[in-house]
């Protein structure tokens, strides 16, 4: 859910040359002049909250303020400082950036107190009175934030420490820094202050720690606050999961013991020792970057040490071209991965999607351009609350920026935000408007598709990053909110409504979401410790009394949406599901509650909730009670990556619910009910299809087309579940059986929704684009798109439901690219049934077939099968079908002059062509007979690849009644003339649908068979580039 975008910017903090003033033993070598410090970047670290950032040389320290991004303060160390520590190796910062920790080659750790002036300022630009204009269309805001200027920071020498045992890593916590020694191997513990008893340090052998192998010596070491766990890896290759105990005030140091921990990944071999580790808290993952370039991700159940593994990720390129891992880093809401190798870098979504790459570019340009961002990387930090990365690189003094967009899932989970593919930057929304347009529009990639929108720049200022931004289900309007208040926008007028008044926008703070119902913004607000919904009207200013209604909640919310037509669930921290009306009137708008649903015992962990929503059976929507709706509501839960469905029943002692995990490793899903409420039975009003018509359904036959569908993406592929109903059957006690498989739907890129009446999934890649004539590189944004329903058809015919294949069908024939559709589902049956070992005796290609003969374009689909596919296969598929003979016969009675061109190859390659070729000349009079000269032409030259003498096409030509050119006198007998007639002025030739290229003889993939030059030959395995092709 992360694409990088634009290109890289560059920062740079040498220097400057300065006199001697004759403190020789300060430099470096003699000379009147100090030489230009361009030492590159050893290390960086950043503050929690990403505002701060920290980078060391050999002898400087330097600190940046991550947005935007400047240097704030540097500290460098004297020559005599870099004889007697060493030069500098590493940095650590403590997480509040209060102090930085400087790790030197001679085993020294320097400290340095990292104070920030609230009072004083740097880099304020002083404009003089009279001299400079105010420059047209500039906010007085933002200029008041320029002459304002940055807060000053300033770096204080505080304490070197020695470490006799030699550093091998070390860590800055809150309240101490961990230091692993060499010799002997054990963990130091260095307070930041002492405590009571006047004690500072704390150490521990790992030859002690019981659950770690012996011999070991640590050599790397990662902490996450959030999940207040560590990952240890050692010199063995091995990854161990660390918390830290409680100091024993009572126990002697020697017999402390400090750690615990458990082991979770072992080296098999050189290729999967661990090297690097990455935690990721939101989802529970910890990824370990292994020797030869290997990620392989765990999923941290508990903290007893149940730590499986979840999955591997796929590496970019070779270890040859990538080289070892430099560097792991999740994003801050753990949504991507990215991994820094020798050469380069690459992204994943959290359970293993390809993501952007740096190992697709041009190495040569690369070098030509000087562009080491894209060829080496030694360090990765996420700045910005995830909306910026910062790159360092190996022997490089310069810090590379690359700006980040992501999906709004990632801030708000939404159905309205998967729906309408909204997208975030650090300062815009780019909102995908393909919606709104004809389907062949929406499927282009050269369409201009994005609406880009960019955020208030007050409201930017003042409340950066943003933290949740959400759209209404129509595409209409669109909220933003940041560290205080809120915005929205509307699409219709282009217009932004903002608080006029900051102390009414500092007064609360948007946590647990928002959601749009109709023009009414609810927001669920945190103010003075007070948790509260709050409805706002899109036709109101924003002011401090301007919210239409205010529910007040004795916790706060975590998760909140929009179901049915007008019902909003609430989810809070005490574990209380509440379920409330959006009740609209003349007098006005507010929330009356209709029931709730307390799940403790079956939530354990609230804040691990990501999304919620329900399903209602169909009579209770329709005549049912909403105050029943809890009773009757089955309860989908996102937990983590799991989805959890919750069935109620009723027993002796009333209303219980069961628990079921029905889909593992879920980024998101989206249930096509929360769309639109299904408001009546769908035996009485089918809904409606995408052509606009109805669909003729049997009186048992219950059609519910995909409306009832349930989808998510699982990292992997999207996955759907084509009725909730039967998985809601499935999962029932009563019936104890397997949930029905979903249907996968791969594609080669992050799909970001389903555009069900479109019958595709619609998706997003990171594309980099380098050109000789730039002197850069820069990412752009490029639309993917993959069908669907050849997928979801081949569901139906496996499970023997034609009836249910023919309706959903008739549902999307009316599209263009329908045809299209169902040739993508006969080539992918033909290849499985040509590789399959043994023909099984219920083999899906009968089905097929059966099924695509009740359309009109059965004839071309077959033999545009035919043309995309080897010819080792044509055997298997004509075993199904009637002989090509007869389909020739089929085609040239209905009129298909083209498609019947097609069988002749067909015939020609079985040998069932007559010597005569009777069924060439009778196409060729055919063709004549319509004026169609291009097909005229290309059978000409089949007839001529057949016979190089000419004689047949002579024949051919007497045939029809067309003499040969009065230069043929004068040809060789090995050439033939035909002078193709005109047609009438006035008069136009039939459109085409492109040249008919037939070569009996034509060298297998030789010629490639395109929209505009079809190329058909009998031995031709070349696949053309189509519609759907795995880049639309």
């Amino acid at each position: 859910m992360y694409w990088p975008m634009g290109a890289a910017q560059i920062y740079s903090a040498n220097k400057r040359r300065r006199k001697d003033q004759g403190r020789h033993d300060n430099l470096e070598k003699n000379g009147s002049e100090q030489e230009e410090d361009n030492d590159p970047i050893l290390g960086m670290r950043t503050s929690r909250n990403g505002h701060l950032i920290a980078t060391i040389t050999a002898s400087t320290i330097i600190i940046w303020q991550a947005s935007p991004i400047v240097v704030l303060a540097a500290a460098s160390r004297s020559a005599s400082s870099l004889r007697s520590y060493g030069p500098n190796v590493a940095v650590q910062l403590k997480p509040d950036a209060s102090i930085g920790v400087v790790q030197t080659s001679n085993g020294f750790l320097v400290t340095y107190s990292i104070i920030v002036d609230p009072d004083s300022r740097v880099y304020q630009q002083i404009r003089d009175g009279g001299s400079q204009r105010k420059p047209a269309g500039t906010d007085s805001l933002i200029l008041e934030q320029e002459r304002a200027g940055y807060r000053e920071v300033n770096i204080k020498f505080r304490m070197v420490i020695r470490i006799d045992a030699g550093i091998a890593a070390t860590l800055a916590l809150d309240k101490e820094v961990v230091v692993a020694t060499k010799k002997p191997a054990a963990v130091q513990c260095i307070k930041w202050t002492p405590d009571d008893a006047g004690r500072q340090t704390s150490t521990e052998l790992t030859n002690r720690m019981g659950w770690m192998q012996k011999g070991s010596d640590i050599t790397d070491m990662v902490y996450d606050r959030a999940m207040s766990l560590a990952v240890w890896i050692t010199g063995t290759g091995a990854a161990y999961a660390v918390q830290r105990l409680p100091d024993s005030p009572n126990v002697s140091d020697g017999n402390q013991r400090l750690f615990r921990g458990y082991g979770f990944h072992s080296a098999d071999g050189r290729c999967t020792a661990a090297t690097k580790a990455a935690i990721n808290a939101r989802f529970s993952l910890l990824a370990i970057g292994c020797m030869e370039g290997e990620i392989h991700v765990y999923t941290a159940r508990d903290y007893a040490g149940s730590i499986p593994l979840s999955h591997k990720l796929v590496t970019p390129a070779s270890f040859a071209t990538t080289g070892r891992i430099t560097c792991l880093s999740y994003s801050p809401d753990g949504y991507c991965l990215v991994a820094g190798y020798e050469h380069g870098w690459a992204m994943w979504s959290a359970y293993g999607k390809p993501g952007a790459s740096s190992f697709t570019t041009d190495e040569r340009i690369s070098d030509m351009n000087e562009e080491l961002w894209l060829k080496s990387v030694s360090d990765l930090s996420w700045v910005s609350g995830g909306f910026g990365l910062l790159i360092t690189c190996i022997d490089d003094i310069r810090l590379w920026a690359l700006d980040m967009t992501k999906s709004a899932v990632t801030t708000c989970f939404s159905s309205a935000n998967i729906t309408r593919t909204l997208l975030l930057s650090s300062s815009n929304l780019m909102i995908y408007r393909g919606f709104d347009l004809p389907t062949t529009t929406t499927l282009s990639a050269d369409a201009p598709l994005w609406q880009h929108v960019a955020i208030p720049m007050g409201y930017l200022m003042n409340q950066r990053p943003i933290r949740c931004v959400v759209s209404s289900l129509d595409g209409r309007y669109v909220a933003v909110a940041g560290r205080r208040g809120l915005a929205h926008y509307s699409l219709g007028s282009g217009r932004w409504k903002s608080f006029d008044d900051s102390e009414a926008e500092n007064a609360f703070v948007v946590r647990g979401g928002m959601c749009w119902y109709q023009h009414i913004l609810i927001a669920a607000a945190e103010s003075d410790r007070s948790y509260e919904l709050r409805l706002y009207s899109r036709e109101l200013n924003l002011s401090a009394g301007s919210a239409l209604h205010v529910e007040q909640f004795p916790s706060a919310v975590v998760t909140m949406s929009m179901t049915g037509q007008d019902s909003l669930l609430v989810y809070t921290f005490e574990n209380i599901l509440y379920h409330y009306i959006v009740n609209a009137s003349n007098s006005g708008v507010k929330l009356v509650q209709v029931g709730q649903l307390a799940l403790n015992g079956i939530v354990r962990a609230p804040a691990r909730v990501r999304a919620v929503t329900w399903i209602l059976p169909d009579f209770q929507l329709r005549d049912g009670d909403p105050s029943q709706d809890v009773a009757q509501a089955s309860v989908l839960f996102l937990v983590d990556a799991k989805l959890v469905l919750l069935q109620s029943s009723t027993n002796e002692e009333g209303l219980k619910y069961d628990m079921r995990v029905i889909a593992h490793n879920v980024e998101y899903f989206d249930l096509m009910r929360d769309r639109g409420a299904l408001i009546r039975s769908p035996s009485q009003s089918l809904p409606e299809s995408p052509s606009g018509e109805a669909s003729p359904v049997s009186g048992l036959h219950v059609d519910r087309g995909l409306r009832d569908s349930l989808w998510y993406f699982d990292g992997e592929n999207m996955r759907c579940w084509m009725d909730i109903e039967d998985v809601l059957m499935a999962a029932s006690t009563e019936n104890d059986r397997d949930l029905p498989d979903p249907v996968p739907i791969t594609s080669d890129f992050y799909p970001t929704s389903v555009m069900l009446d479109r019958g595709v999934v619609l998706g997003l890649d990171a594309e980099m684009i380098q050109r000789r004539d730039v002197h850069f590189a820069f990412i752009r944004h490029a639309i993917r798109t993959q069908l669907f329903l050849p997928n979801i058809l081949r569901r139906h015919l496996s499970e023997y439901d034609s009836a249910a294949a023919s309706v959903l069908a008739l549902r999307y024939q009316k599209l263009p690219y329908f045809s299209h559709a169902l040739e993508l589902l006969l080539h992918t049956v033909l290849d499985e049934e040509v590789d399959a070992s043994h023909k099984s005796e219920d083999s899906l290609m009968p089905r097929v077939v059966s099924f695509l003969s009740s359309f009109p374009d059965y004839l071309d689909i077959v033999v545009q099968c035919t043309r995309k596919t080897e010819v080792r296969s044509w055997r298997t598929l004509f075993a199904y079908l009637p002989s090509p003979r007869d389909l020739f016969e089929e085609s040239l009675e209905k009129g298909l002059l083209k498609t019947a061109g097609g069988y002749l190859l067909v015939l020609h390659t079985f040998q069932e062509l007559e010597t005569s070729s009777e069924q060439c000349t009778r196409l060729l009079r055919k063709a004549k007979e319509a004026g169609d000269w291009d097909l005229c032409k290309e059978l000409a030259r089949f007839l001529m690849a057949l016979d190089a003498s000419g004689q047949i096409l002579r024949q051919a030509l007497s045939q029809i009644h067309l003499e040969p050119a009065r230069e043929m006198k004068n040809q060789p007998d090995d050439k033939v003339l035909m002078r193709t007639p005109r047609p009438p002025e006035g008069q136009t030739q039939p459109l085409l649908n492109g040249n008919l290229r037939m070569s009996p003889n034509a060298p297998n993939e030789k010629e490639q068979a395109t929209s505009s030059d079809a190329v058909l030959s009998p031995n031709s395995t070349t696949i053309s580039e189509d519609y759907f092709s795995s880049r639309s």
